[in-house]
């Protein structure tokens, strides 16, 4: 083969994942597994089509690891697609719901000596 006709194309040859996230873009947000991302914008033709498909898919909320399944991307390649978008405000990342804070031990030591009262 030569370099004016290279070949047909082999599906077996993975583009290379800085290809895909443009070298070294924006660094990724805090972003984890569960931080549901919403599209707030329409994909247009200048977009890369890993982004418009996040835009695509993401009309209704969907969290960082599912995007990164449907796609079949890594994590952090998913992680710095989104960061450019949140970027470029064409998607909003929700941080999910912080898990409760425990009670105060005193409070608990109070309910339970309550109880026993009871």
């Amino acid at each position: 083969m030569t370099s004016e006709n290279p070949g047909p194309w082999n599906e077996g040859n993975p583009v290379p994942l800085y290809v895909i996230t443009g070298g070294s873009g924006p660094s990724p947000k805090g972003f984890n597994l569960v931080t549901l991302i919403v599209a707030r914008a329409s994909p247009d033709a200048s977009m890369q089509p890993e982004q418009a498909s996040i835009l695509t898919m993401c009309a209704y909320p969907l969290s960082v690891a599912e995007v990164s399944a449907y796609l079949s991307l890594p994590f952090s390649v998913v992680t710095t697609l989104l960061s450019q978008l949140v970027e470029d405000e064409r998607v909003e990342a929700i941080a999910p719901v912080p898990v409760a804070a425990y009670p105060e031990r005193g409070l608990l030591e109070a309910v339970i000596h309550g109880l026993r009262k009871l």
